[in-house]
């Protein structure tokens, strides 16, 4: 995994973190962190993009960020996590891979 592919999973992660913060940020301290939460993801995507494709790469951000905050949601505030829940989170992590693979080998493709 190349530079920009693990620039791309740290802004996920931080997606993750924001939008958590949107709905339980409570104070200052919070919602500022909320906000470089923000800054970092969206900083992280932008210079992803400039050499990974833009629709690989959002939809990878967006699915990181998706079964991060579902996954965040049920470990630190214990919202019930069901065995659909779990399947369909699993399921995107499949294709987020796949995006991934396949992605790697078209740009192979091209190189060579």
């Amino acid at each position: 995994m190349n530079r920009n592919w693990m620039l791309l999973v740290a802004a996920g992660i931080c997606e993750v973190g924001w939008v958590s913060g949107l709905k339980h940020a409570s104070s200052a301290g919070e919602w500022s962190l909320t906000a470089i939460g923000i800054l970092l993801s969206f900083v992280g995507l932008i210079y992803c993009t400039r050499t990974l494709p833009v629709g690989t790469s959002y939809a990878v951000f967006t699915g990181i960020g998706a079964a991060g905050t579902v996954l965040a949601e049920s470990i630190f505030f214990n919202v019930e996590l069901d065995a659909a829940k779990l399947a369909l989170i699993i399921v995107l992590i499949i294709g987020i891979a796949g995006l991934k693979m396949t992605t790697d080998s078209a740009t192979r493709e091209v190189e060579e």
